[in-house]
């Protein structure tokens, strides 16, 4: 008889081979391949290698990690922090003093010359020994570990080669986690776990210093509120004219807040005593000038304010008339450069013989009276008379002619007429031709500079929508030539712009924000964030913070401090500097004005 096998329910269980199983979140977030070498990480096409620091020097200095958590390189840092009971580390330093000092003792027994380095031990184990004793510090086990993420083994060498000259040159020092990379990558990550475990004995104050939120303060005894620090609430108190130069410059976007920000720090500034000149080309500012009473001088072609290219300043006792002269007559041709569209070679030396033959005509040579020059400044006319009695002038007159006879001329060929005497002057070209804008930002800069050079006093000079004036290479180089030399005559320079680009273009872009010890980046737009990072060396945290910033919101640098910064005002300020439509409209109604 044939034994059958045991036969089981003729009910079928369904097969499973081909069901596609279900995907879930760690699915979709995990890499495609983990790949683990000796001394680094493949996550699908992405490398990541893990180090820990394993050494420290005697002291650390607050925020010694700063340069690590600010580098511009994916990173994930893991901190484990491990109390230690203080009863056992008491009895080890017990021990490790005895070590030491029988070790001194020894040496001087032996006659042999004492060993500072034994000493300076000796010292720091019994002090930390004393304020365990007396609670004022606490031991831990401390574990640092770093994972760095690249494309390119090539990166990862560059990352660890930055790495090592960042932490060594403060006598950090960091080793790779070589065939532990997989415990590194965990170690370094939010899991909570210590795989590595590779700690440093630290006490409480050194290892306070590893905290990796720190912040800038820029409170100082002197100056004035620019603002709030959004990192830690404190007071932004800065003295521009404490710095190496007084100069700054303001980006931003339109609508960012960056005029309000400038007004702000006009009005406090004014309150110290402090003198303010600006270069209107909105008429922003006249609200304000008739606040603090102020002078205001709209020009134009038709206004009744006059600003005469030909003049000179009044030399200062530390200076020979001659290389006054010499200085006004090469930014003179600078301005008839811009004036009549650019010169040949054969113009240019043209144009400065004529401008030297227009002062000498009038009385004005470096032998004459420097004293008696104001009473014979000569006109646009006067230069062109010059001009048409030298031989290959024609083409010149007929392009000064201009400027000498018709409108034109309202604003070109006529004696100045403007004071200097107030405390607050603004100069509006809002109603000037957008043709003649650059021109006229020019000669009221010379203006201004003449005036600024004649007499030591401590001022701000603000030049809004700078663009204008950087548009041609004269202009440029005139306005950098004021802020390299603003710091002699006491004088600091708010550049403000809201077209970046075009700031940048120029040659001389760089070179005026180099010699600006403060700058204030305020919201961008994404078309010039990339400009302003690499310019500025920003993080991809900072440079998010400008593409989200608030109004009235973003970042104050000061020398080599950088902090956030919420520009605040009270409601007086407010009243007197905001810019907005439906505000000031509120305002005039208040005032029984007429909104529009």
């Amino acid at each position: 008889m044939i034994k059958l096998p045991f036969l089981k329910s003729k009910t079928r269980v369904p097969e499973k081979i081909f069901e596609a199983p279900a995907i879930g979140a760690k699915d979709i977030i995990a890499p495609s391949s983990i790949l683990i070498s000796s001394d680094y990480l493949k996550l699908g096409k992405r490398l990541a290698k893990s180090f820990f620091i394993f050494s420290y020097p005697r002291y650390l200095s607050t925020a010694w990690f700063s340069p690590i958590i600010n580098m511009d390189t994916p990173m994930d840092i893991g901190f484990h922090i491990y109390p230690t009971e203080t009863g056992q580390m008491l009895k080890r330093l017990m021990k490790k003093v005895a070590e030491v000092q029988a070790e001194i003792m020894e040496r001087q027994e032996k006659g042999l010359i004492r060993d500072p380095a034994l000493e300076t031990a000796y010292q720091d184990l019994e002090g930390l020994r004393d304020r365990l004793q007396t609670a004022q510090e606490k031991m831990f086990k401390f574990g640092l570990y770093l994972t760095a993420y690249a494309n390119t083994e090539k990166e990862l060498k560059e990352i660890e080669t930055t790495l090592r000259s960042v932490l060594e040159s403060r006598l950090i020092y960091i080793k790779p986690a070589l065939y532990q990379q997989r415990e590194g990558f965990n170690s370094s990550s939010p899991y909570g776990l210590d795989q590595l475990m590779v700690h440093t004995s630290l006490n409480t104050e050194p290892i306070s210093s590893t905290f990796p939120f720190v912040s800038f303060d820029l409170s100082s005894n002197e100056g004035i509120l620019y603002g709030i620090n959004r990192h830690n609430n404190s007071l932004i108190l800065f003295d521009r004219f404490s710095l190496e130069n007084a100069n700054s410059v303001v980006f931003a976007k339109a609508g960012s807040g960056k005029s309000y920000a400038v007004k702000l720090e006009i009005l406090r500034s004014l309150m110290l005593g402090v003198d303010v000149i600006i270069l209107d080309p909105e008429n922003e500012y006249q609200a304000l000038s008739e606040a603090v009473g102020g002078s205001f001088f709209n020009m134009s072609l038709a206004s009744p304010s006059h600003i005469n290219p030909f003049d000179l300043p009044t030399p200062r006792e530390d200076e020979k008339p001659e290389d006054v002269l010499r200085s006004n007559i090469i930014n003179l041709v600078g301005l008839l450069r811009i004036m009549l569209g650019g010169l040949t070679p054969e113009e240019d030396a043209i144009i400065d013989r004529a401008l030297t033959e227009t002062y000498a005509a009038k009385d004005i040579t470096p032998d004459t009276d420097s004293n008696t020059w104001q009473e014979k400044i000569p006109l646009m006319s006067d230069f062109e008379m010059v001009l048409e009695g030298m031989e290959g002038g024609e083409s010149l007159v007929r392009r000064v002619r201009k400027f000498t006879k018709g409108t034109f001329s309202q604003f070109f060929n006529q004696p100045t007429n403007v004071s200097m005497d107030n405390a607050f002057i603004s100069f509006g070209i809002r109603d000037m031709e957008d043709e003649l804008r650059p021109i006229a930002m020019f000669i009221i800069m010379r203006f201004i500079w003449n005036k600024v050079r004649s007499e030591l006093k401590k001022r701000i000079l603000v030049i809004d929508e700078a663009w204008w004036l950087m548009r041609t290479e004269d202009g440029a180089s005139f306005l950098f030539g004021i802020c390299k030399r603003a710091r002699k005559y006491w004088l600091g320079v708010t550049t403000i712009t809201q077209d970046v680009n075009d700031f940048m273009k120029s040659n001389y872009g760089q070179p005026i924000i180099t010699n600006s010890s403060i700058q204030l980046l305020m919201k961008q737009s994404p078309a010039t964030i990339d400009v302003l990072k690499k310019t500025f060396n920003l993080t991809e945290e900072e440079k998010y913070l400008l593409l989200e910033a608030e109004v009235g919101e973003g970042i104050f640098f000061a020398g080599q401090k950088h902090v956030a910064i919420a520009v605040k005002a009270s409601y007086t300020e407010d009243q007197f500097i905001t810019t907005a439509p439906e505000e000031v409209a509120k305002i005039k109604m208040a005032r029984g004005e007429t909104a529009l």
